[in-house]
């Protein structure tokens, strides 16, 4: 007999299971915690931090940008963060529901050295040598040739404004921006003042060989305080400025080397211990933390991410220990992730940087920048030609036009709030009136020049002088600007001496025929009284050099008038060559004669002269980097490459008033070499061959230096206008040992003083033919410089610098013709130096 189950205890049966089933698969789901970690203090987002249930091993690594993604079946009551240089985090958490977490952790820094190894071999040094090994694998230089685009975003903030700025006038009348900033940046209460937001977008090239390195901005959005057009800023903005690449063996930041932790002999300058291994994305890697073996030495503290399989840098986070023997920089940290290429080696993908600028003084303010570059559509091993790479950086036509669209498709991610409001504040900063008057009194300073619509007036330097043969001197200059055109550049400079009631002129006129390649024809005329050793063209006269010599004594001067024409041109990647025509009339204010036709006992004897110059030059530097600010174009030197000069002069009698037949030859080679741990040096060979005989203000007078000031291109031991030669071989070496051998001294380290070693040697002479030629006279019984025999001059020296952080003194020893007449054979020189 069968029995019936009641329908409606069945359906209630089967509802109960299905709810039942429903609830233990609710239960049995993942429930996820996602959210953010940020640096407290600065408000950045954190990368490749530790995030975890707190008591397991469940968890990840935030990524780049700080952003983090967990899930677990289980139920936990909180979430903890950890990571390197801060204080971990722990928060509460409601088990059973997706949750949103925001992390901001504070500064703690640690020290490494506390982690011991108790026995046997450390197991981060296998994985280390295996990194190593497999460098030609891994490294981008490996690389044939590489590109890709890039998007890169500055801000640059003054920070640690002390309570006596804060009352300054023009800081008083932005206090309410200041708050407002505070509240944005940061969680500590202290005051930020934004002074420039910028984004690029830009395609970058890379070429192994021949080296090449090239830039395109395809656009730029800059908004700074007291900027007034974005042609130079905008050429800092893009990726050029942004590379880093942790496979060699020292990096070159803030012009200072550092030591790779990545370097072959990493053993001699860090210790390095497993920390932890991880699943990031698709690739399993060890977690090696790393730090100075010296504590001043130019070194980093940090940890790097190294895939098992391939032995790669994943990703890499690090900053440079406040003990590190640097000046004025606070702070400096670099994160940075990596993806590898289908040829093998790695590019990077994303860079962060951030370097805080402490205080010069308790009155003032630090300065903190912070860099981002986001990198994207690779492409390997396909080079360009070589007139590809000619220009390192050129900017697209339309650069500066405002796209919104453009950059809604470029920006990795939108902007944030905080990052809209840095904008606005720049804005406000900019419309107020006491706070721009401040600006333009920093610029003048730093300039010395004052701006005035399309024209600037100055230089300040320049205004006034005193000396023996002008008696008080006062000057006046203009030079034009951007506004007033892009083609040309005028510049003036009258002055007035009240003892000799003579007027002096220096005017000039460049036309930019063509920016790309730089191409440029100049005019100048100039009439000026100079001191006879300053009738050499090593002198620049804008220089500080050349306005101090104004003061005080004028050794033999003359009254010269210059009328020069120049057409410069780029030929190549490199090359520039540089075509002149001089013409100059040169009338002496001392008892100077020569004879007109050299050796004829009929000639007659005159003092003033002429001469008509025709000259080549050429300049190569293989890896010169320029800029172009307005309408001036200036270098910012080579990386790897040396500079190389060449000048060929002909002197063409009765061509425009010229006296004297004459061929002068003249080239140098010079370099910055960077050492390592040894410090860096730059040496330059010099040389000049004069083929004809000429009165002696025509040939080579080298720089001597009577000033307690040292003067880096001077023989500092060396009288005014001591040696004249006609032909001359010349060899300087400077060389800065950083912190290598006083950093190694107990309590003389805590000083941060470095040395420094300096050798000056000349080697040359002069013809009896071109010395005989001096006529006695009133003034001079004997030619007013000294015969170099077969010995060459020489000088040594040796100094300290980074005294208070800005004195250096030098102590020179001078070597040969200590015969001569109020020779000085030791001396002691004092320079100011504003030095990292």
């Amino acid at each position: 007999m069968r029995t019936h189950q009641n329908p409606i205890k069945r359906n209630l049966f089967l509802l109960f299971v299905i709810i039942f089933g429903i609830q233990i698969s609710i239960s049995a789901q993942s429930k996820v915690v996602s959210g953010k970690v940020y640096d407290a203090k600065t408000g950045d987002p954190i990368a490749f931090a530790n995030v975890f249930f707190t008591g397991t091993q469940i968890g990840m690594t935030t990524d780049f940008d700080g952003n983090f993604s967990i899930s677990s079946s289980k139920v936990y009551d909180s979430v903890s963060v950890t990571y390197i240089g801060y204080i971990g985090q722990t928060k509460k958490i409601t088990g059973g529901v997706n949750q949103i977490l925001e992390f901001r952790l504070d500064e703690n820094v640690i020290n490494l050295d506390e982690v011991v190894i108790l026995a046997g071999e450390n197991p981060a040094f296998p994985i280390m040598r295996n990194v190593i090994k497999n460098k030609d694998k891994n490294d981008k230089r490996k690389l044939e040739a590489y590109e890709f685009d890039s998007y890169t975003k500055i801000e640059i903030d003054v920070d640690n404004i002390s309570d006596k700025l804060k009352e300054k006038k023009p800081i008083k009348k932005v206090k309410a921006v200041l708050d407002s900033i505070q509240m944005v940046v940061d969680d500590e209460g202290n005051a930020i003042l934004p002074v420039l937001f910028s984004e690029a977008a830009s395609r970058y090239y890379f070429r192994s060989n021949p080296y090449f390195r090239y830039e395109h901005i395809l656009k730029t959005k800059v908004s700074g305080v007291g900027i007034t057009d974005g042609t130079t800023t905008s050429q800092f903005l893009g990726a050029s400025f942004q590379q880093y690449n942790f496979y060699q063996n020292w990096l070159t930041l803030i012009d200072k080397e550092f030591v790779s932790p990545l370097a072959d002999s990493w053993r001699a300058y860090y210790d390095f211990y497993l920390t932890d291994s991880i699943q990031i994305s698709d690739d399993f890697c060890y977690q090696l933390e790393f730090s100075p073996k010296n504590s001043q030495d130019l070194a980093f503290t940090g940890t790097v991410w190294i895939t098992k399989n391939e032995f790669a840098v994943k990703q890499i986070d690090l900053f440079v220990p406040k003990t590190a023997n640097l000046n004025f920089v606070e702070k400096i940290r670099i994160q940075q992730e990596l993806i590898k290429t289908d040829a093998g080696p790695w590019l990077p993908s994303k860079t962060r940087v951030m370097i805080n600028v402490a205080e010069l003084t308790k009155n003032t303010a630090g300065m903190l920048g912070k860099f981002y570059a986001s990198n994207s559509n690779y492409k390997v091993n396909e080079p360009h030609e070589t007139s590809f790479y000619e220009h390192p950086i050129t900017m697209k036509e339309d650069y500066r036009v405002e796209d919104p669209v453009f950059w809604l498709d470029k920006r990795p991610e939108p902007l944030s709030e905080a990052d809209l409001k840095v904008y606005n504040m720049i804005d406000t900063l900019n419309k107020i009136p006491s706070f721009k008057t401040y600006l333009d009194l920093a610029k003048i300073i730093s300039d010395t020049y004052v701006k005035a619509g399309k024209v600037e007036i100055g230089p300040y330097t320049g205004m006034f002088a005193q000396n023996d043969f002008e008696g008080n001197r006062f000057g006046f200059g203009l030079k034009t600007n951007f506004k007033f055109s892009q083609k040309w550049l005028l510049n003036g400079l009258v002055g007035y001496g009240t003892l000799d009631e003579r007027w002096k002129y220096d005017f000039s006129a460049k036309y930019i025929i063509n920016r790309l390649p730089w191409t440029t024809l100049t005019y100048r005329y100039r009439k000026e009284l100079d001191p006879i050793w300053v009738l050499n063209d090593e002198i620049d006269t804008s220089s500080l050099f050349y306005t101090s010599s104004r003061f005080g004594l004028l050794e033999n001067p003359f009254m010269h008038t210059s009328h020069t024409l120049a057409f410069q041109r780029q030929s190549g990647p490199g090359w520039i060559n540089k075509f002149i025509v001089k013409v100059q009339d040169f009338k002496p204010d001392y008892g100077f004669q020569y004879e007109t036709i050299p050796g004829d006992p009929n000639t007659e004897v005159a003092s003033n002269y002429s001469t008509t110059e025709l000259i080549w030059d050429i300049r190569y530097a293989k890896d010169e980097k320029f800029i172009i600010d307005d309408n001036e174009r200036f270098s910012l030197g080579t990386t790897r490459s040396p500079l190389i000069k060449l000048r060929y002069t002909v002197g063409v009698k009765n061509l425009l008033g010229g006296d004297f037949n004459y061929q002068k030859l003249e080239g140098s080679i010079s370099r910055n070499q960077k050492l390592g741990t040894l410090g860096t040096s730059s040496f330059s060979f010099s040389g000049q061959y004069i083929f004809n005989d000429l009165p002696y203000p025509l040939l080579k007078a080298h720089i001597g230096n009577e000033s307690p000031f040292f003067i880096n291109f001077a023989y500092n031991l060396m009288n005014y206008y001591e040696f004249t030669t006609d032909h001359h071989a010349a060899f300087r070496w400077r060389h800065h040992f950083e912190g290598l051998i006083l950093n190694r001294i107990p309590l003389m380290k805590l000083l941060k003083w470095r040395l420094t070693t300096n050798a000056d040697i000349l080697y040359g002479g002069i013809r009896d033919s071109n010395y005989n030629l001096f006529i006695p006279t009133a003034d001079y019984l004997a030619p007013p410089f000294a015969k170099m025999d077969s010995r060459p001059y020489m000088e040594l020296g040796y100094g300290v610098e980074n005294i208070f952080k800005i004195f250096r003194v030098d102590f020179f020893h001078r070597m040969t013709y200590l015969e001569q007449p109020d020779v000085r054979k030791f001396g002691v020189k004092v320079s100011f130096q504003f030095i990292l």
